[in-house]
């Protein structure tokens, strides 16, 4: 372990001093990432191991569309990687490498990396469909102990696909932990009020009024514990939490009701954007990137998500039936589409895709990108003579 340690550090001091002249994507290949893997056991010098450009056959993949390199022990492909150059910003989905993993079952990680950063991903919300969230980010020019613990356990002979897996669950699992108690520590929500009321032997009745207007009290006496926890350490004495007194201020409490209603349009009653609608635009601004200008316009019959605010480029179509949801898309339901689909596990016609729930986007998030790709694309909304 402590040779693997020395190691990363002389590549994080490497990437420092030589990042910034990899100003083309097989530069960042040769100088960063290629010797990022020899690192892992990944010799890149051996074809058994690694795989550059590589194209798989099996249904569903374009003619040209390949990943940039294939990570192999025993024979069998364990891990994709996608490229980028050392300047170029990663996003988190890259359409040919989530379905070379959706469609390769012995694969169980796949990366996005430019060198610098590293971004790895698993299917930990639907078995053999890549995760629209990196389970892990490393980034190479600050590398931590923690970091070059999990990294350990990339190494080709250390490779156990079931054990990252359980590395992936547990770093997602903490991420969640920590935001939800920091939540519920910062915006008190109604249920953590209630459990520190009923803890407290408050001799009144828990009713809905009366836990809104403690909430404030409830908060003010959160941050003096937290306060009082930070001056004292963890075992600080409850006589350092003193009484007080605060206004009722409930606002985050309606912001957090308000997010569950529906939004009637002032101008047209008709039009009612549902808590679902809302859902499936966050779902598809995840999809494309913070860097990607998406809006949404609902209408009294479906709910568009715009590109650039363009009504006629629309990248998704959404109708929140209650008996069958479904969304339409503006490309062609294609013999590659419908094989992206049919692994999703969705179903659809010649012209929709039925979706569950809003979160379903996600499992067929190649075709939401392909989407984006055609509305940017100005030649297909020019008029033809």
């Amino acid at each position: 372990m402590d040779a693997f340690k020395q190691k990363l550090k002389i590549h994080s001091e490497h990437v420092k001093n030589v990042g910034v002249y990899c100003t083309t994507e097989e530069t960042t290949k040769q100088a960063l990432i290629l010797p990022f893997l020899d690192i892992l056991g990944f010799s890149p010098y051996d074809p058994q191991k690694v795989k550059a450009e590589f194209r798989a056959d099996f249904p569903g993949i374009k003619a040209n569309e390949r990943v940039d390199y294939a990570l192999f022990c025993q024979g069998i492909p364990v891990m994709f990687i996608e490229a980028k150059s050392y300047n170029e910003k990663i996003e988190n989905h890259c359409p040919q490498l989530s379905r070379y993993f959706n469609s390769t079952p012995e694969v169980t990680i796949s990366a996005i990396t430019n060198g610098l950063e590293w971004r790895f991903f698993t299917d930990l919300k639907n078995k053999n469909i890549m995760d629209t969230t990196p389970f892990l980010k490393i980034n190479v020019d600050g590398v931590t102990e923690s970091d070059a613990e999990q990294l350990f356990r990339f190494r080709h002979d250390k490779f156990k696909p079931e054990a990252l897996r359980t590395l992936a669950e547990e770093s997602v699992f903490l991420s969640a932990f920590i935001k939800t108690i920091s939540s519920s520590l910062r915006d008190v929500d109604p249920e953590f009020v209630r459990y520190v009321a009923s803890r407290s032997n408050v001799e009144r009745q828990l009713n809905q009024r009366f836990l809104e207007s403690i909430t404030p009290l409830v908060k003010q006496a959160v941050e003096q514990s937290v306060s009082a926890m930070v001056v004292s350490g963890l075992s600080g004495s409850r006589d350092q939490i003193t009484d007080a007194n605060q206004e009722q201020d409930t606002d985050k409490y309606e912001s957090s009701l308000e997010i569950q209603s529906n939004i009637v349009d002032s101008n047209n009653p008709n039009v009612i954007t549902t808590a679902n609608e809302r859902v499936l635009f966050d779902k598809i601004a995840s999809i494309v990137g913070d860097e990607v200008e998406i809006h949404y316009k609902d209408t009294e019959t479906y709910f568009n998500v715009l590109y650039q605010g363009k009504a006629n480029r629309w990248i998704v179509r959404y109708f929140d039936k209650k008996t069958k949801p479904s969304i339409q898309l503006p490309i062609e339901l294609n013999e590659i589409a419908v094989n992206e689909i049919v692994r999703a596990r969705l179903e659809y016609d010649s012209a929709r895709i039925y979706i569950d729930k809003p979160e379903d986007i996600l499992r067929i998030s190649g075709l939401i990108l392909d989407s984006l790709e055609y509305v940017r694309n100005d030649e297909n909304f020019r008029k033809k003579k």
